[in-house]
């Protein structure tokens, strides 16, 4: 359990020295594109290290450590109930990137530049989780090092039920946050961490269930067992499919690309109720006959 402290603490410590830096951003930066594209660079690099460390205990854990996998999942929901909670505004996520940049809340110059510094941001995280396992604190990290340079990929399905798996993934995820982008955060945060778990736990044994490119890129394009254009398709085209697919479900179109509503049809918000204008007709009625009289009633000259 000892070595499960040091994890804890170190995934805590991440959350708390990326805090510290958005709270210095927003001090010393404006709130335009700098401290956007900061938030974004931070958001990632505490995403990337704490799912690093929580990758390496899910494989190291329930034969190096004695603990199953329900302890790995627990930490997760808390981290990305964390992890949602702090990143005010930052999605460190492409396809989330994307998904906004197709529903027309952002330009395509701020999209390429949040792509950027999630890049950026996932690239230190591994630097720095390298570096920390590289000290060997843990009898964990000391068997992460040893099995490092002969790491196999995650796909343990085949090649196209992996990219179904991850389309699939990232369809659930992005249907869930569309559906709760104008909720309170009270109810967004821990749905979308609770759906977050819930994939990793159905999804993980097959391709590891990262559905974010970013994170998959990082996490396991250097292992051997597939191709660089297997896990393109995998970890790549699967989620952006995915993103799409649940675009084009919620909204009916993706107004990037077109303005026509192909699965909903448009009605009018202004209708006038049946029942209101035959109660106005016939309102109307004795008064025009109460003006008929009047007139018929006047004398004849």
């Amino acid at each position: 359990m000892a070595g499960l402290n040091v994890s804890i603490t170190f995934l805590f410590l991440v959350v708390g020295v990326c805090q510290a830096l958005r709270w210095l951003s927003k001090r010393c930066l404006s709130t335009g594109a700098c401290g956007r594209l900061t938030g974004e660079l931070t958001g990632s690099l505490q995403l990337c290290t704490s799912c690093l460390e929580l990758r390496m205990l899910l494989e190291i854990g329930p034969w190096g450590g004695g603990f199953g996998p329900d302890v790995v999942l627990t930490l997760l929901f808390i981290l990305f109930a964390v992890h949602g909670a702090s990143l005010d505004g930052a999605s460190a996520n492409p396809t989330v990137s994307l998904q906004e940049f197709l529903l027309l809340e952002s330009n395509l110059a701020t999209t390429a530049a949040n792509l950027l510094a999630q890049a950026a941001g996932t690239g230190t995280g591994w630097a720095l989780t390298k570096l920390y396992w590289s000290w060997e604190l843990t009898h964990f990290h000391l068997i992460q090092n040893l099995i490092a340079s002969e790491c196999s990929s995650s796909i343990h399905t085949p090649l196209h039920h992996a990219a179904f798996v991850e389309g699939a993934c990232s369809f659930l995820f992005h249907l869930v946050l569309l559906k709760l982008c104008r909720s309170r955060p009270t109810c967004r945060v821990p749905v979308l961490a609770a759906t977050v778990t819930f994939l990793t736990y159905t999804a993980g044994p097959f391709t590891g269930a990262f559905f974010n490119p970013a994170l998959a890129t990082v996490a396991t394009f250097y292992c051997s067992g597939n191709s660089f254009w297997d896990y393109i398709q995998v970890y790549w085209l699967g989620p952006v499919a995915g993103m799409l697919a649940a675009l084009l479900l919620y909204q009916g179109n993706i107004p990037r690309l077109f303005q026509k509503n192909l699965l909903y049809s448009q009605r009018s918000k202004y209708k006038i109720p049946k029942a209101r204008v035959g109660t106005h007709v016939e309102e109307n009625e004795p008064r025009g006959k109460r003006k008929g009289q009047k007139s018929s009633s006047e004398p004849r000259a």
